[in-house]
């Protein structure tokens, strides 16, 4: 029986459709799991996301021939049948269900397990094989739980600005930002957002997510006239000029990097928030669980200790080479893109 889904050099392909699933090169069909930059490209001839994802993808890729499909619709594309079904990763991700003949495979794209009160929260979709991201796939990644999160947030602000300095915090301007967004007290002081946040803030805002008022940092802006603001901006900008000019800041990053001491040492940050719209340990072999899948593809991430892990509890794992970037542990912002 020929595979429902094959991996290529351009992409996760399905000769039955003649589509391929979050391409890195320039294809035909192009159905993409979300708006992130590292699974939404541009140069595809023709596109295909959820409604809820549209927006995003549409300000980041441009003029784009972007047609959209409801979570749960399914629709047939050649010989095989697909539906997009929450992924739980950022508002409008989609795991993608392809079935051929009666077999069924699942692309998760990137997805968490969490609810985090933004994002459509996932659902798990039965399958005869599942690939699936592993960006946090060892034991040693737990999240906390989202009032502790927030209330160590709101307390390392709320100390800074009594002791009148600024705090200056970076995450990923898709989704996660948004999150932090959702979770701070404005009664603390004035929120400012780097312009590859607010734009995305913006797209966010015109789709109906209720998130606090902001304000963009304009070239003109200077610390002294926002007293105890938190300032929110992707983390490449916490060490540019850009972010020179609120002098005397306390630096954070969030990230589920943050869970690891030597990443935290390399940031040279005051603070380090763990929170990720990632699956972690405990997430991931749930969902693997839920699938009901024997046939498991990892991908980006920890692919080797998380294939061993999982031949360990009786799947049949494989590692899947892609150019997913996952979370990235450096300077890099894999959402970042042109348009953003």
């Amino acid at each position: 029986m020929a595979s429902v889904l094959t991996f290529t050099d351009r992409g996760i392909y399905c000769p039955a459709g003649d589509f391929f699933i979050d391409p890195w090169k320039q294809v035909d069909r192009a159905l993409l799991t979300h708006g992130h930059a590292d699974h939404a490209r541009p140069g595809m001839a023709r596109y295909l996301s959820t409604e809820s994802a549209a927006p995003v993808i549409r300000h980041r890729l441009g003029d784009i021939a972007l047609d959209t499909i409801r979570y749960g619709e399914t629709r047939r594309i050649g010989g095989a049948e697909v539906s997009f079904h929450p992924a739980g990763h950022v508002p409008g991700s989609a795991q993608i269900r392809v079935e051929v003949n009666g077999e069924v495979w699942v692309v998760s794209g990137d997805y968490k397990t969490l609810a985090d009160g933004l994002s459509e929260p996932f659902e798990p979709v039965r399958c005869h094989a599942f690939i699936s991201e592993c960006t946090f796939g060892l034991p040693v990644f737990k999240w906390p739980d989202a009032e502790t999160l927030k209330a160590d947030l709101n307390g390392w602000w709320a100390a800074n600005a009594a002791a009148g300095r600024p705090s200056l915090l970076g995450a990923y301007s898709l989704g996660k930002a948004q999150r932090l967004l959702a979770a701070l007290d404005p009664a603390t002081g004035p929120i400012l957002t780097h312009g590859a946040v607010e734009n995305t803030n913006a797209v966010l805002r015109a789709q109906g997510f209720a998130l606090p008022e902001t304000r963009l940092v304009a070239p003109e802006t200077k610390s002294k006239d926002h007293p105890g603001a938190l300032v929110l901006a992707p983390p490449s900008a916490l060490g540019s000029a850009w972010a020179r000019r609120f002098t005397g800041a306390s630096t954070a990053f969030a990230s589920g990097w943050m869970a690891l001491r030597g990443v935290r040492r390399r940031r040279a940050a005051d603070r380090g928030f763990v929170i990720s719209d990632h699956a972690d340990w405990t997430g991931l072999n749930t969902a693997i669980a839920e699938t009901g899948a024997e046939r498991i593809f990892v991908t980006h991430g920890y692919t080797a200790p998380f294939r061993r892990w999982l031949e360990e509890q009786g799947y049949d794992a494989h590692i899947v080479e892609t150019e997913f970037d996952g979370e990235s542990a450096d300077e890099a912002e894999p959402d970042a893109a042109p348009h953003a």
